[in-house]
């Protein structure tokens, strides 16, 4: 059992313990009472439970197989947009990764590489998390920590490849996550990355504003194919949201769904709270060039009513 104030999913019996050790948790900077290294020890017992769960295990295969088929027609679009040699270079990284079919134990080694810089080079996954909350006083946010820090590792991902923000962390919260090797943002983008290389952007339960901003900033058929997003079903959204609203407000998710692939992660009863509704988006290059002309014409930045509950934190005028 994980440490006593942490909390952990578990069965039947432990589900109101659990329960009542998450509302003593909620608001208790636990950090902040018992220091920076008890705090990274409990994540580090965190990290070890989830890896040692179903969860985690059909998580990383769905995302490896859905990275996989996507980036083999991400290397057919470097060949016909840069030339052989770049997609040549994406051809190489995915033997790297050794994920080739039958996609049901993929596996990756040590020089595991994504994506081809212009000289045709294979380079690595950059990573970009928004909206993780604070992992030292809630246990949601804590897991969704965890299940990061696997993913880097699954990924290959160097952490100081991994971008981190979320306006809400506190110092210790900022020095933790120095310690992991990830770069903490101090600068409140709303979102608003602009995607250069291959990228996944790991953004949890975030506010439907924060999804929107980032699709607009990168409202181009090369920028959208680069980027994988794993976070909120967008078909949920669309499900949840008035059509009038979603179509004026969000209209960038709305415009993008016909040209997205999703595929939603498993769902387990111990961690239904943590990522229930979590899905994995790509988007094809072939869809996205499939969609009409006038999809790409219009790119006014979003504006949100100042009523609106965005489920976001503006950046400070």
């Amino acid at each position: 059992m994980v440490g006593a104030a942490w909390g952990t999913p578990g069965g039947r019996r432990r589900r109101r313990r659990k329960k009542k050790k998450e509302e003593e948790e909620e608001g208790s900077p636990l950090l902040e009472q018992d220091g920076e290294m008890a705090g990274e020890q409990r994540l580090r017992e965190t990290r070890a439970e989830l890896q040692s769960s179903e969860f985690w295990d059909s998580s990383r295969r769905i995302i490896l197989k859905s990275l996989h088929r996507h980036l083999v027609a991400v290397a057919a679009a470097a060949k016909e947009t840069s030339g052989p040699a770049a997609g040549e270079a994406f051809v190489l990284a995915l033997e790297n990764l050794q994920l080739t079919p039958p996609p049901a134990e993929p596996t990756l080694d040590s020089s595991s590489q994504l994506g081809a810089d212009p000289d045709g080079q294979a380079i690595c996954l950059l990573c970009v998390c928004y909206g993780l909350g604070n992992f030292s006083s809630c246990v949601k946010a804590r897991y969704q920590l965890a299940f990061l820090i696997l993913l880097l590792e699954a990924l290959k991902i160097p952490k100081k490849r991994c971008y981190v923000f979320d306006p809400v962390f506190s110092a210790l919260e900022i020095e933790v996550l120095n310690n992991l090797g990830v770069n903490v943002l101090l600068e409140n983008e709303e979102g608003k990355w602009p995607t250069q290389e291959p990228t996944i952007f790991y953004m949890i339960h975030c506010g439907k504003a924060l999804y929107n901003n980032l699709l607009w900033r990168n409202w181009s058929v090369e920028a959208l194919s680069r980027m994988v997003i794993i976070g909120n079903s967008f078909r949920g959204i669309e499900e949840r949201v008035l059509s009038k609203t979603f179509q004026k407000d969000y209209s960038y998710i709305a415009k993008v769904l016909m040209a997205s692939e999703e595929e939603a992660l498993p769902s387990y009863p111990q961690y239904m709270d943590i990522f229930n509704d979590t899905a994995i988006h790509c988007f094809p290059w072939g869809k996205l060039r499939g969609l009409p002309q006038e999809t790409w014409t219009f790119q006014e930045e979003p504006v949100y009513p100042e009523d609106d509950q965005l489920e976001i934190i503006r950046k400070k005028q």
